[in-house]
């Protein structure tokens, strides 16, 4: 029986909504907790006993929600929650673990805790080693559509993403650029997070393409490749010591 229920989310409204679908659909359970970003997420596992259900946003601000798997032993059942339709949803079907398409409604909801309720923990501890294993064969190459053709560009070519009026782009060490049909967010997730870090909501930088730190005011830290960028990459106070522990690792 589900008892307890931890929420990752780092929109407000959707965590509120998520509380009160929970309400209806498992009015017996209690939401033990609620985090909003990768780091607080782990500190909080760390902190406290595992809950009987996980409901998991994929794209949190400061990267995917598939990087705590690399700092913590889920043995929790988790439903995965995402407003995109592509790459992470089939990585789900292969592994049998549900997952809530946004906007979230009751019945979604109840769907994906009937489907859970039929899983043994064995299976339910099986799925979710599947899922590490399978959040671990990163992109290597991107196809560009260019007319009518289909342009590969290799990803350790690539020395940042940024976003430009809602349309994302590459910006390779030669100094070009190429336009990616594909949200941040789904590029992040694609990317192998040693060599990739998500620095703020516009870019997402390369390790080996960083030339320069700086501190900037506020506690922040700046940042400079080593190819010119449409402005500058901040680093936000609240994320400098994951920063920090990404680049020196």
């Amino acid at each position: 029986m589900i008892k307890s229920i931890l929420i990752i989310e780092d929109e407000a409204v959707a965590a509120d909504n998520l509380k009160r679908l929970l309400a209806k659909v498992l009015p017996e359970a209690t939401v033990v907790g609620t985090t909003q970003s990768i780091e607080e997420s782990v500190e909080w596992f760390e902190a406290n006993p595992m809950p009987d259900l996980c409901l998991m946003d994929i794209h949190l601000a400061d990267g995917s929600s598939f990087r705590i798997f690399d700092k913590v032993r889920l043995t929790c059942p988790i439903i995965f929650s995402t407003a995109y339709d592509q790459y992470a949803l089939d990585a789900f079907k292969v592994n049998s673990i549900d997952y809530l398409l946004k906007p979230i409604s009751v019945d979604d909801l109840r769907r994906a805790v009937g489907k859970l309720n039929q899983l043994s923990a064995a299976s339910q501890s099986e799925a979710i080693a599947r899922l590490g294993e399978s959040m671990r064969r990163y992109r290597s190459h991107f196809l560009v559509p260019v007319r009518d053709k289909l342009i590969p560009i290799e990803v350790r070519e690539v020395a940042c993403f940024y976003l430009e009026d809602k349309i994302s782009r590459a910006i390779m060490y030669d100094g070009h650029q190429q336009t990616i049909d594909k949200p941040l967010d789904s590029i992040m997730e694609q990317l192998d997070p040693s060599h990739f870090f998500r620095a703020n909501r516009q870019f997402i930088v390369a390790h080996k393409a960083i030339r320069e730190i700086s501190v900037w005011p506020i506690s922040k830290l700046s940042i400079t490749l080593s190819v010119p960028t449409p402005e500058r990459i901040i680093i936000s106070k609240a994320r400098v010591q994951e920063f920090k522990t990404w680049y020196t690792q």
